[in-house]
C-alpha cells in the first residue's frame, strides 16, 4: 500500500486525485506545514526540501520508492498503473508533458507568489502585488485559449497535466467565470468526475482557518516563522 504524505493544498490535492482516478489502496498521513510537520526529522528523512508531497511505494522499481516533487509523482503514477493518464503515444505524450511542466514552472510557482503577497506577506507591497496578479492573468489566458483549441490540455484525452491544474485554478474561475468560458467548461467536466470530487476531499478535515481556503482568519509570527521567516530556513 502506498503511503501518501500530504494535506489540504493544490500540490497535495493533485497526488491525492491521481491516486483515486487509478483505484490505489494508499494511507494519507497529513503533513501540517502551519505547524512544522515538515521539519520533522522523520519528514526530512524522506523530502530533505521539507515539503508535501512525497509518497513511499513499497512496491517501487528495486524496491521501496520514496517520491517527492507533485509531477514527478502524477508522472510515475501514471506510468506505472496506465489509465491513459500518461499518454503512450509519443507526440502525446510530449504534449502532455509539455502542459504538466507549464504547471510545475509557471502556474504553481506563480499562483503560490500571488497568494502569498495578496494575503500571506505582512508588510504589503504594491509592486510585488500586482506583479504577480498580472502574471496570474496572463497565465490564465494562456490556458483558456489552450482550451479553445482543445477539449483537455494535452489534447482530447483528460491527463496528469489536466489533473495538476486543476485544484490551481478553481478559485480564479470563480472569481472571473466569463472571462475564463473555455476554462470553465474544462472545470466543470473535470469536476463531475467522482473520483476528482473525491480526491479534493482528501484531508478536507485538516483544512486550516489561516488559509485562503479556510478563511484567512490571520497568520501567527510562529506560523509566519513556519511559513516564511527563521524556522522556515534553519529547518528545525
Amino acid at each position: 500500500m502506498i503511503t501518501f504524505y500530504g494535506g489540504p493544498t493544490p500540490n497535495g490535492r493533485k497526488v491525492a486525485i491521481l491516486l483515486e482516478e487509478l483505484g490505489l489502496e494508499y494511507e494519507y498521513r497529513l503533513v501540517d506545514i502551519l505547524a512544522g510537520d515538515q521539519f520533522k526529522p522523520d519528514f526530512l528523512k524522506l523530502n530533505p526540501n521539507n515539503k508535501q508531497p512525497v509518497i513511499v511505494d513499497p512496491d517501487g522499481p528495486g524496491g521501496e520508492l520514496v517520491l517527492a516533487e507533485s509531477g514527478a509523482i502524477l508522472w510515475y503514477l501514471g506510468e506505472k498503473h496506465g489509465g491513459g493518464f500518461v499518454p503512450a503515444e509519443p507526440r502525446a505524450r510530449a504534449i502532455c508533458h509539455q502542459w504538466l511542466m507549464f504547471q510545475m514552472s509557471g502556474v504553481g510557482p506563480m499562483f503560490g507568489q500571488n497568494a502569498h503577497f495578496s494575503f500571506y506577506a505582512k508588510d504589503k507591497h504594491p509592486y510585488s502585488i500586482d506583479r504577480y496578479a498580472n502574471e496570474v492573468k496572463r497565465l490564465l489566458k494562456v490556458l483558456d485559449e489552450r482550451l479553445a483549441q482543445s477539449r483537455f490540455l494535452g489534447g482530447e484525452d483528460y491527463t496528469v497535466a489536466d489533473i495538476a491544474t486543476y485544484p490551481y485554478v478553481l478559485r480564479q474561475i470563480e472569481l472571473r467565470p466569463a472571462e475564463l468560458a473555455n476554462l470553465a467548461r474544462w472545470a466543470k467536466e473535470i469536476g463531475a468526475r467522482p473520483a476528482v470530487q473525491r480526491g479534493m476531499d482528501v484531508g478536507r478535515s485538516d483544512l486550516r482557518k489561516e488559509t485562503i481556503e479556510g478563511g484567512l482568519s490571520g497568520l501567527s509570527e510562529e506560523q509566519r516563522s513556519i511559513l516564511f521567516g527563521d524556522r522556515q530556513y534553519a529547518r528545525s
